[in-house]
């Protein structure tokens, strides 16, 4: 299934152009998921990215914040019922260094740096972090079979969330991770065990999961992206999370690798 047409440095340049492309990307997206479907393999390179603003430039903030975007990717094998357990992985890399470490589990990673070209507006993420975050995953010399995205998909105003549209833009099928739904609903799993599931239902139509990742902590959203379903989606979220944390390791890693990038700036 085609891409979108557009790329980081054709991202919309207004809100009204964003909307008139989520739109049209909501209908695509269905298609892709019906016929270009994308499936875990037994073993999965599993990329993660994350945006960090500069101390006092996050929340809504406004047009012309500095961010560091990070994209990392991470192999893993999907058939074992519990992923390792990551024991203190050496960061490669030295103080003072001109670059972000990197841990030794992680077999790419890549750091973009910006000014982005809007505030937050709830259901326009993809103004303030879309061009920034493409620009990061692009930067990666491995490309990750599938990608975890801190931001929505499916669960949307219109069904095209940041994860929908990065997927779209990038070619690589995505999924969303959040701590809350945006506009979907669902009650909580009854029990907090890891790999407990509750749907999240927006229109009538499951288009992500409560998944709880670690037992005994709260659970996370997964959310169905670009060429995924809400059932890929927990998948894919469980085979890249260990017990030792809620957030699976491949979004752990790239906002380390983010917020390193911006503290060697001097932004904080």
């Amino acid at each position: 299934m085609a891409a979108v047409p557009f790329d980081e440095r054709g991202w919309p340049g207004s809100d009204d152009e964003l909307v008139a492309v989520q739109r049209r990307l909501a209908g695509e997206a269905e298609l892709a998921a019906e016929f270009a479907p994308w499936t875990l393999p037994a073993t999965a390179l599993i990329g993660g990215c994350f945006v960090a603003f500069a101390r006092g430039e996050a929340g809504p903030g406004r047009p012309g914040d500095r961010a560091w975007a990070a994209a990392v990717v991470v192999r893993f094998d999907t058939t074992a019922g519990t992923p390792r357990r990551r024991t203190d992985p050496h960061l490669r890399g030295v103080a003072g260094a001109t670059r972000p470490r990197q841990a030794d589990d992680v077999v790419g990673q890549a750091v973009a740096a910006q000014q982005v070209p809007a505030a937050y507006v709830p259901g326009l993420l993809a103004r303030r972090e879309g061009p920034v975050l493409a620009a990061a995953v692009g930067a990666l010399a491995v490309r990750p079979d599938v990608l975890l995205v801190d931001a929505t998909g499916l669960d949307h105003p219109r069904r095209a969330g940041l994860a929908v549209q990065l997927g779209a833009v990038t070619g690589i099928p995505t999924v969303g991770v959040t701590q809350q739904p945006l506009v979907a609903s669902g009650a909580l799993p009854p029990h907090h065990g890891r790999g407990a599931t509750a749907p999240l239902v927006l229109d009538g139509r499951v288009v992500g999961n409560w998944v709880c990742t670690r037992t005994a902590a709260r659970p996370v959203c997964a959310h169905a992206g670009w060429r995924t379903t809400a059932e890929t989606a927990v998948r894919t979220v469980l085979a890249a999370s260990t017990e030792a944390a809620r957030t699976p390791v491949p979004l752990q890693e790239a906002r380390r690798v983010a917020r390193e990038a911006r503290a060697i700036a001097g932004a904080g």
